[in-house]
């Protein structure tokens, strides 16, 4: 097993490094893979020292599995070129997302749809990915009709300049902009760009890869992005509108039942899920668990996890440890 990670000196490279050596993933030559202004630094991982290699050199090297983090531009360029050299290719940008050619893979929920001529594989959005997977077994028992849902959304989400703008206005320095405005003691509804309808690229990935895991375009789905001026992870309130009618109790059962969820809901201990406590984890919390009373069948949830987990890092390579148990590579 030859496996490479591209944007390996990246915020989400470093994570799925982290990930890779905490889940032991079976490989026998890691490639650690970058543009080629990083090319010939040194990466320590698991104790021996990897010098970064460039894209091409990569192709080259023919890896069985690349695990992509590197940003939309490259992965257009560079995914295919490996694809044609027999690498699978787990990328986590959006750049093959909403191709109808490619799946979007949550494990938890759709990896069984993968097969042997899967080459490049969608990693969804970090947003998408902890609400879908809090939704799954809600759907499967009660069916959704319609989801309203408002983030709270991490720096860490921006790269490395986020993180560091935030930490120079906390300090009163000058520094690199990644915001068009200030975000420390500030709140930003806007992440990616503005579309036409009003909406943030941000918004629309969460409406139309929802869809799209789910393979249900039925379930109308509505977004409001927010940056807050934290790290750890995103947070997420959710309004679900059930086909069916629920019992809460139930609702905490099947949530608490689902890998890769825990139920953090018990309000009189003021317990509740918080980006402080989900960073470092690769879990996706759920608690604020009440019936919407304003309407029928509605359920008010709130969704927190690490967007460098698994809404990237732990997603793809889950992703890849599925091919690997499935004999797919």
């Amino acid at each position: 097993m030859k496996l490479a990670v591209v944007g390996a000196t990246g915020l989400v490279g470093s994570e799925i490094l982290e990930v890779l050596a905490e889940h032991n993933f079976p490989f026998d030559e890691l490639l650690l893979v970058a543009s080629e202004r990083s090319a010939g630094k040194k990466i320590t991982f698991k104790d021996k020292e990897y010098t970064v290699i460039g894209l091409a050199q990569a192709v080259a090297e023919k890896p069985d599995v690349a695990i992509f983090s590197a940003g939309g531009e490259t992965s257009k360029e560079w995914a295919p070129k490996f694809a044609e050299a027999g690498t699978i290719v787990v990328d986590n940008s959006s750049a093959w997302r909403m191709d109808p050619t490619k799946k979007l893979v949550v494990p938890e929920i759709n990896a069984k749809s993968l097969k042997i001529d899967d080459r490049i594989i969608a990693n969804p959005n970090c947003s998408t990915i902890q609400m879908v997977l809090a939704l799954a077994p809600l759907r499967e028992r009660y069916g959704i009709k319609r989801v309203v849902v408002s983030t709270y959304q991490s720096v860490t989400g921006s790269g490395l300049k986020a993180v560091n703008q935030l930490m120079d206005e906390r300090e009163g320095k000058d520094g690199e902009k990644a915001y068009p405005h200030k975000i420390d003691l500030n709140v930003l509804p806007h992440i990616d760009v503005f579309q036409e309808n009003g909406y943030t690229k941000e918004e629309m990935k969460m409406i139309n890869e929802t869809k799209k895991i789910f393979d249900d375009q039925s379930i109308q789905v509505t977004a409001t992005t927010v940056r807050i001026p934290v790290m750890g992870g995103h947070s997420e309130s959710v309004n679900v509108e059930f086909k069916e009618d629920f019992d809460i109790a139930e609702v905490k059962q099947l949530l608490s039942a689902t890998p890769g969820v825990i139920v953090e809901d018990d309000v009189a201990n003021n317990v509740y899920p918080m980006p402080m406590n989900a960073h470092k984890r690769d879990e996706v919390f759920v608690g604020r668990l009440r019936r919407d009373e304003s309407q029928p069948n509605t359920l008010n949830m709130w969704i927190v996890a690490d967007n460098l987990r698994k809404g990237a890092a732990t997603n793809a390579v889950q992703i890849a440890e599925y091919l690997v148990e499935h004999s797919l590579v």
